[in-house]
């Protein structure tokens, strides 16, 4: 699976008028030119909500209120009372910015989403293509002083300085302010789960807690359920020399959890509850401590907490020690991590194995598929991520998800990619395979992808050496039971060296527009590389034990080496999974994993590969040489 972040960009110029609309099902966009407008039943309409904000601004003395497409902790999932940003355009999509004025009201967002805002938002919003400028201009009344407003909570440091710098021209201020305008016309905004925190069973991470962080999930080993696809609950936690306080929704912990914290005594291993919303006014408090300094990490700090920090007593890095040291796991994570990826590959064999058999019967869609991979295995949690199951050119597109609308029925002519991923207590999966069930053309075909180096620019050579090329990262990390994209893990320049211990994705891909897509997607962990001369070097080894579709493999392209790397890597599944697939008494399913993990070299030809030689393999060979 993959996942990027955006910033919003573009500006803004005045623009008054009143729309009268109608809503028709001629079509799937809207048409706001048209005499009387045309909407789709697919939209929203903000009439209402937009008046209602705009007489709180007027309050403010406020020209533009901004409103993000993500909450108070950055997140890349948000829960939904946070989707601030969806009630008020209509627009669901997962990446953009709105900005309303007095009289205007518009929305950034990228590329990927711009068919869906047509559909989704009525009149009373313009969408803005232009994501290549690096300023919002607001408008002023030359009259009287007005601010554009950002709320500091669902704003990250990057971006308030980043506006704030760019409103200098237009004689404009940025001002943050603690509460959400929204959430005072958004009546019936849904509330918080009601659910009580759960806490990682001992057979899952032992007895003791091995690491401190400071994301109360981690720290703590306690997981919610209050953002989508993700185990996290709303908290936030500051940890001192002699403290630890947890803010956090005080009746959704149990007494077993307080008494679990060490909540009711006060030295430094004992956890002080406070209530969420007195994190701004205790942090505020602890900043008039004589001496103290507060370390954050400005990539994943709101600006509401930032600002309360003085100068003096501020350190910061790109990135906390939170997630820098949650990003190496230690041996039982490692041994947990493993152990899902074990069972997550029962249940995509199992899947691969039910379309092999009823593609044909020309009955299943990309929604059923994707239905049937989220089926249960020990300790499931529900998927990490909305599936991706992609058909024909919907696999053409990198982020596609099935829904009613779009799905379609799977056949044996078309290439099939499935991007699934599961929460389970012991860890968190994220794979995808690339099949076909017919016969594939040679424009088609792929060498499977070998996995070896530890360079972004080496897994996108291949494609590269043809003109061709991807639109999303070539891996990220991933969480024991928790975030499917585990930053800062990763191939990009933004992210930290690896080290052994951590876990990462890599999927390199390729996508023909309104053809096929092929992406194929390991998990991998770091380890040390046992080299002839004993030196300090770092090596890849694959978690994701599902085979590859062998109609898709030429070996006719590939080298001695690489087919050792794949044929040791079925021997592994071979004696991974089949021990689980006998555990759990699934003998056709073994049968399938047998037959897909034939060895494509005589016995006599086959050699272990050396973990140098696998540390020079290039990440992926994509395409066939004459794909164009």
């Amino acid at each position: 699976m993959t996942f990027s972040d955006w910033l919003l960009v573009g500006t803004l110029l005045a623009l008054g008028g009143s729309w009268n609309v109608i809503h028709a099902d001629g079509g799937s966009e809207r048409n706001c030119s048209a005499i009387p407008p045309y909407l789709p039943s697919t939209v929203v309409n903000t009439t209402l909500r937009l008046q209602a904000l705009r007489e709180d601004m007027s309050s403010f003395n406020v020209s533009a209120y901004i409103i993000p497409g993500t909450d108070a902790h950055l997140s890349e999932y948000i829960a939904p009372r946070d989707a601030r940003m969806a009630f008020m355009t209509g627009f669901t999509g997962s990446a953009g910015t709105a900005v309303v004025t007095l009289n205007k009201a518009v929305l950034w967002t990228d590329s990927r989403y711009w068919v869906q805002a047509e559909r989704q938002m009525d009149c009373n919003w313009e969408l803005e293509r232009d994501v290549n400028a690096y300023s919002i201009f607001c408008v002023r009344d030359p009259c009287r002083m007005y601010y554009c407003i950002m709320v500091a909570f669902s704003n990250p440091i990057e971006t308030y300085e980043s506006y704030s710098y760019n409103l200098v021209p237009a004689k404009l201020m940025l001002k943050s302010i603690p509460d959400n305008l929204v959430d005072r016309v958004w009546t019936d905004r849904p509330l918080i789960p009601p659910d009580n925190l759960i806490r990682l069973p001992d057979r899952v991470v032992g007895v003791c807690v091995c690491h401190f962080f400071l994301s109360a999930s981690g720290l703590f080993n306690l997981r919610g359920n209050d953002v989508p696809y993700n185990p996290f609950f709303y908290s936030y936690t500051l940890l001192t020399l002699n403290e630890i306080w947890l803010f956090v929704h005080k009746d959704r912990v149990t007494e077993d959890l307080k008494l679990y914290l060490n909540s009711t005594c006060y030295l430094a291993h004992c956890v002080q509850l406070l209530e969420y919303e007195q994190v701004r006014v205790m942090l505020k408090n602890y900043m008039t401590t004589s001496g103290v300094k507060v370390w954050i990490g400005t990539e994943y700090t709101n600006y509401a907490l930032y600002e309360l920090i003085t100068p003096e007593k501020l350190l910061t890095s790109a990135y906390s020690p939170v997630l820098t040291t949650k990003a190496v796991k230690d041996e039982t994570e490692q041994r947990i991590l493993r152990d899902a990826h074990v069972r997550d590959a029962v249940a995509v064999i199992q899947l691969l194995m039910w379309l092999e058999k009823v593609v044909p019967e020309g009955k299943e869609t990309e929604m059923t598929a994707a239905y049937y991979v989220n089926d249960k295995q020990k300790d499931s949690r529900g998927p990490s991520f909305e599936t991706i199951s992609a058909s024909g050119p919907n696999a053409a597109l990198a982020h596609y998800s099935p829904s009613n609308a779009t799905s379609r029925k799977l056949t044996v002519d078309e290439m099939y990619l499935v991007d699934s991923g599961g929460q389970y207590l012991d860890g968190t999966t994220d794979i995808t395979r690339t099949v076909h069930w017919g016969t594939p053309t040679d424009m088609q075909k792929v060498q499977v992808a070998l996995w070896g180096v530890n360079m972004e620019m080496l897994g996108r050579r291949a494609l590269w050496e043809v003109g061709l090329n991807y639109g999303h990262g070539t891996g990220h990390g991933v969480g024991n039971y928790f975030g499917v994209h585990e930053w800062p893990v990763g191939f990009q320049s933004n992210n930290i060296p690896f080290r052994e211990g951590m876990f990462t994705s890599i999927e390199p891909g390729y996508y023909k527009e309104n053809d096929f897509g092929i992406r194929i997607e390991d998990v991998v962990v770091i380890v040390p590389a046992h080299t002839k001369y004993g030196h300090n070097y770092l090596t890849f080894e694959t978690v994701s034990l599902v085979p590859y579709d062998r109609k898709l493999i030429d070996t006719s392209l590939m080298s001695t080496q690489q087919l050792q790397w794949l044929d040791n890597y079925y021997l592994t599944i071979r004696e991974l999974m089949g021990a689980e697939l006998d555990r759990q008494g699934l003998t056709e399913e073994k049968k399938w994993m047998l037959k897909h993990t034939v060895p494509f070299q005589r016995a006599t030809d086959s050699a272990a590969i050396s973990s140098l030689s696998l540390t020079l393999t290039a990440l992926a060979t994509a395409l066939l040489h004459n794909l164009l």
